[in-house]
């Protein structure tokens, strides 16, 4: 159950990050509020994870999944660039999850 909480407290990572930019610095009350529940939820499946997963795996881990969802996402809808570099970089922070997995 440790990676099933930590996918999910990935995705949600990449959901409230997202959130945060249509906040617009706490600014806008529903975005904030949205941000702000995912934070929580996410950390605490976080934590969930954290019972079984070792800690720097699991982080590592969890930020990845942040990260190369919320660069695509940037790449697909924010006309950030799509160089192959990018892509390639995205590809690596996803290697390296599944071989924190594979070699933990």
């Amino acid at each position: 159950m440790g990676w099933l909480y930590l996918c999910i407290a990935g995705v949600l990572e990449c959901l409230w990050a997202l959130g945060l930019k249509y906040s617009d610095g706490f600014t806008r009350l529903w975005p904030s509020v949205i941000s702000i529940t995912l934070i929580v939820i996410s950390l605490g499946l976080l934590s969930l994870a954290m019972r079984t997963i070792p800690i720097g795996t699991a982080y590592a881990v969890w930020s990845g999944i942040g990260a190369a969802m919320l660069a695509t996402y940037g790449i697909m809808f924010l006309d950030e660039s799509g160089s192959l570099i990018r892509i390639s970089c995205i590809l690596m922070i996803i290697a390296g999850g599944i071989g924190l997995k594979v070699f933990a």
